[in-house]
């Protein structure tokens, strides 16, 4: 059966598409973390209500959110969604998966955790296997597809408050502040005081600092 799009369908198109089809429910997944040096990847899934009175109004992109607004949003999306999960895979599974194994194997532990098992998942950039449904690889999907918006966003909310708790337990390193991305001010801190357990040694800044040659 071929799923049909409706121009101007806004953020909801494609949930209403597959529904027509008889593919429903939907869910969305997406990450946060795949390219920062330190801390936790972290993905989650999300499965929204058909009800119009459960839509989030406002609901897009978390990149294109500002920290107030996701806020907001993660706390709506859990209280409307139908179902939501997120899995956290720690900077030493990172290093020994790499980094885009880590992301499809965040994403895949995300989906099968959803308590409403989904009949279609909808991934942000990499396709996903074993997931036990049809499913489909969408580029910029958290621009598109309302599912992953709302999975992007309670995904770089649950990162953002995981880095800002690091704060008390590796103090100098100013995770509350860049969230442990390559930015001046991390990789100034990163060079002062050298990685710390969190920091992911794959990457060739953390190695530089470390003093770690490149095998």
């Amino acid at each position: 059966m071929a799923v049909v799009v409706r121009s101007g369908g806004g953020l909801y198109a494609y949930e209403r598409a597959l529904a027509r089809a008889g593919l429903t429910p939907v869910a969305g997944a997406d990450e946060a973390g795949r390219g920062a040096c330190a801390g936790p990847l972290v993905a989650a899934a999300a499965i929204l209500s058909d009800r119009k009175s459960k839509q989030i109004p406002g609901l897009r992109d978390s990149k294109l959110l500002t920290e107030r607004a996701r806020e907001r949003l993660y706390e709506e999306i859990l209280e409307k969604a139908v179902s939501v999960a997120v899995v956290e895979v720690s900077s030493t599974e990172c290093d020994a998966l790499g980094m885009h194994v880590a992301d499809i194997t965040a994403l895949r532990r995300a989906v099968l955790r959803l308590e409403t098992p989904p009949a279609f998942v909808i991934t942000d950039g990499f396709p996903v296997d074993g997931l036990g449904t049809a499913g489909l690889a969408m580029w910029k999907g958290d621009q598109v597809a309302a599912c992953i918006a709302a999975a992007s966003i309670v995904a770089k909310v649950t990162r953002d408050r995981i880095m800002a708790s690091y704060e008390a337990d590796y103090p100098g390193y100013e995770f509350a502040v860049h969230k442990g991305y390559c930015t001046p001010l991390h990789q100034s801190r990163l060079d002062a005081l050298g990685p710390c357990d969190i920091h992911r040694m794959r990457f060739e800044n953390v190695r530089r600092a470390a003093r770690v040659e490149q095998p």
